[in-house]
C-alpha cells in the first residue's frame, strides 16, 4: 500500500528511530511524504549532574532535526510539552489535532499505548509513550473529525479530517514491515542522537538484534512489526 502522507508520532526525541525510522525511511523512498510530531521537549534525557533542562532542549531538537535529514522527513513539528510529565489533557489534545488536520495523512503511525513493559520484562515502558499512543488514538477518534472539537481551529482553516490508517509500533504486531534495505538509514539516523547513546556502548548491534528478531517470523532478514488499523478506503 502507498501513502501520498504520512505522520509519525512520538514522545521525545530518539523515539521515532528507536521505534520506526526503518519503516520512515521505506515510506519516503516510495515516495510518501513524511512529517514527524515529537511531543515533548525532551528536557529530561540526561541524568548527568549538572545538566538542566534549560540546556538540554536545544540539544535534543538539534540531533532530531539532524536525524529527519536523514531520513528525508519533510518536516518535524515541536510540540514542546515538559519531558515526563505528560497528560493526555485538552492542550495536548488541540495541538494533535492542529498537527493531524493540517497535514491531513493518509496514514498516522506512533507508539502502542497498551505497552507496559519488553517480553522478557528487563524494561518498563516510560508513561510518556504510552500517553503518546493514547495521543495518537485520541486525535483519530473523536478529535481529528469531530467538527464540534476545537471550533477555534476552525476559524485557522483547520477542517474536520478521519485518518485512514493508523499503525501502532509493537513487538508482537501481525503486519510485518521489511527495512533490510533501510536499517543502515535507521542506524545513521538513530546515530544523531549523540546525547542519549552514551548509555548503549554496543547500540547498533543491539538495534539490529532486535530488527532481525522482528524478521526471522517473516522470513526476512530486518523488520519493523506494527498492529495496523484501516478506518477508511479512500477512492
Amino acid at each position: 500500500m502507498r501513502f501520498e502522507r504520512a505522520l509519525a508520532v512520538f514522545a521525545h526525541p530518539d523515539d521515532g528511530e528507536f521505534g520506526f525510522a526503518g519503516t520512515v525511511a521505506k515510506l519516503v523512498r516510495e515516495g510518501t511524504e513524511m512529517h514527524y510530531v515529537c511531543i515533548t521537549d525532551g528536557s529530561a534525557g540526561s541524568n548527568e549532574p549538572g545538566v538542566t533542562r534549560d540546556q538540554l532542549r536545544p540539544i535534543r531538537e538539534r540531533e532530531q532535526r539532524a536525524a529527519a535529514e536523514v531520513l528525508g522527513v519533510t518536516e518535524c513539528h515541536f510540540l514542546g510539552f515538559l519531558d515526563g510529565t505528560l497528560e493526555l489533557n485538552m492542550d495536548l489534545r488541540k495541538a494533535m489535532t492542529r498537527v493531524v488536520r493540517g497535514v491531513r495523512p493518509d496514514l498516522i503511525i506512533g507508539p502502542d499505548p497498551s505497552r507496559l513493559w519488553n517480553g522478557e520484562r528487563t524494561y518498563i515502558n516510560h508513561r510518556d509513550h504510552r500517553i503518546a499512543g493514547e495521543a495518537v488514538l485520541t486525535v483519530v477518534m473523536p478529535d481529528a473529525p469531530s467538527r464540534p472539537q476545537f471550533p477555534e481551529l476552525l476559524d485557522e482553516g483547520l477542517e474536520p479530517f478521519e485518518v485512514p490508517a493508523v499503525w501502532l509500533s509493537a513487538e508482537e504486531g501481525e503486519s510485518v514491515v521489511d527495512i533490510t534495505e533501510t536499517i543502515d538509514l535507521k542506524l545513521r539516523a538513530l546515530g544523531c542522537h549523540e546525547s542519549q547513546l552514551g548509555a548503549f556502548p554496543d547500540w547498533e548491534d543491539m538495534i539490529r538484534g532486535i530488527a532481525k528478531e522482528r524478521g526471522a517470523g517473516a522470513g526476512v532478514e530486518y523488520a519493523e512489526r506494527f498492529t495496523t488499523f484501516t478506518l477508511r478506503e479512500d477512492d
